[in-house]
């Protein structure tokens, strides 16, 4: 790899990156020739065509096959910008179609390693259709039940970045790379740059990590065992309760409902990071909800277990979870389903975000679609309330039927606080107020609502 500029490697110096002394077995499409200057007759295309063949010494702006990353064979579509700027003209849709195709009918994930400018302007609405094209592979690929990883390389821009890229389960990106639908030439003169880049996205919810190049092997490699194919389905494991000093918890019931919600409320108690370095040995964040947003509150992502085993997780971190959380937490939920890889939650939370903000970005919807996607799941929901059970947003998270509570949670229909204002009490009965509720671990399990206490 070139040390001045990763992101600028060339497509197989990518695809030699990733799969080293494992190898890499070409693949081409059916020959299905241009006309002269190609479909527009464009004067002059022929001619640098060839120019970027003896440049780059590439057919076409894409290559494809199948390789090995670390363990898991895979088909690797890697974009030459080096050949008219990795634009996506008719025969590049060819390769491209063919590698999604290659990918389907062997039963393999696709990992695209993405550079390119955009649509070639050579070949004008021919060219622009090959979105199209890419758009129904891909979902021809989703409906197999196989993973897509994209790698967006400098720069990543126009339909490229619109389909193959924005469109994986899983988005990486390199470290400075320009990524966006807008390319440098064609955006507002005054925009900001960081918005087109690879930390602009990720701090916008688009892309899922940015990875150094030296780390992109096994950061690959790691996910391509996540995302499977997978054998078995079991349920997750539900986690051990852990102590403040992350230790297996010994401590008693609460004897009331105010003494649960202290527990539940004391700083000092295990959140959700704990539960989650216990748990898993490698963790793989899936970041943001792909509509602008992140909730630094929710973590979401497929974990590997020292058992060797995948598990997807969702986990809320004491906050007040907002609309992009849920709606993160619904795409990691759906994304494991299709996959058939089970889930875990870890409900912590007073309740779902009730600022105008959070209105204005749709918390009701966004609630809504994270109580529907535990309802669809055909994968086992495993769900362990480990604090604060805050209402309807922590219900949205909870498996009906595989739900858990450790010793220092609770889970309410209301507030305490809010359920006596509501009835006219005052504070000075909000403690009773908390008996009253019946929201104690012990009271749960009762009820019929959780399964068993941890710890």
């Amino acid at each position: 790899m070139p040390d001045t500029n990763p992101a600028r490697a060339t497509a197989r110096e990518m695809i030699a990156l990733l799969t080293g002394a494992a190898g890499f077995t070409e693949h081409r499409p059916p020959p299905s020739p241009l006309p002269p200057d190609g479909p527009l007759g464009w004067a002059g295309y022929d001619a640098a065509r060839e120019r970027a063949s003896a440049r780059t010494g590439e057919e076409e702006s894409v290559v494809y096959g199948t390789g090995v990353v670390g363990d898991r064979a895979c088909v690797l579509l890697s974009f030459e910008f080096g050949f008219l700027g990795g634009s996506l003209g008719r025969q590049t849709g060819d390769r491209l179609a063919a590698a999604y195709e290659l990918a389907r009918t062997r039963g393999l994930p696709l990992v695209a390693l993405v550079a390119t400018g955009g649509s070639r302007m050579q070949e004008g609405m021919v060219a622009l259709t090959q979105l199209q094209r890419v758009a129904a592979a891909s979902t021809r690929l989703r409906a197999a039940g196989l993973p897509q990883i994209a790698v967006v390389r400098d720069p990543t821009t126009g339909g490229g970045w619109a389909t193959v890229g924005a469109g994986a389960d899983v988005v990486l990106a390199l470290p400075g790379a320009q990524v966006g639908f807008a390319g440098s030439r064609v955006r507002p003169p005054d925009a900001d740059p960081y918005a087109y880049s690879a930390e602009g996205q990720l701090a916008a919810g688009q892309v899922d990590a940015v990875v150094p190049h030296e780390e992109l092997t096994a950061t690959l490699a790691h996910w391509l065992t996540a995302l499977g194919p997978h054998e078995e389905l079991p349920a997750a494991p539900v986690p051990r309760a852990l102590s403040a000093a992350g230790a297996e918890s010994a401590a008693p019931l609460p004897e009331t409902g105010r003494e649960a919600v202290a527990r539940a409320r004391d700083p000092r108690r295990p959140r959700a990071e704990a539960y989650l370095a216990d748990y898993f040995a490698v963790r793989l964040p899936l970041h943001g909800d792909r509509s602008g947003g992140t909730d630094p509150g929710l973590l979401c992502g497929f974990g590997l277990r020292a058992d060797g085993r995948t598990v997807a997780y969702v986990a809320q971190c004491g906050t007040p979870t907002r609309p992009a959380g849920y709606r993160t937490a619904a795409r990691t939920i759906r994304l494991a389903d299709r996959l058939g890889v089970p889930v875990l939650t870890l409900v912590d939370t007073p309740g779902a975000a009730n600022d105008a903000e959070a209105e204005r970005a749709g918390a009701g919807a966004a609630i809504a679609d994270t109580f529907a996607a535990i309802a669809a799941a055909h994968v086992p929901v495993t769900t362990l309330v480990i604090g604060e059970g805050g209402s309807g947003g922590a219900l949205a998270l909870a498996a009906p039927g595989n739900t858990h509570v450790t010793v220092d949670s609770y889970f309410s229909v209301i507030a305490p606080e809010l359920a006596a204002a509501i009835l006219k009490r005052p504070p000075s009965e909000t403690g009773a107020t908390a008996d009253q509720l019946r929201l104690r671990p012990q009271d749960l399990v009762d009820l019929g609502f959780a399964r068993s206490i941890v710890g």
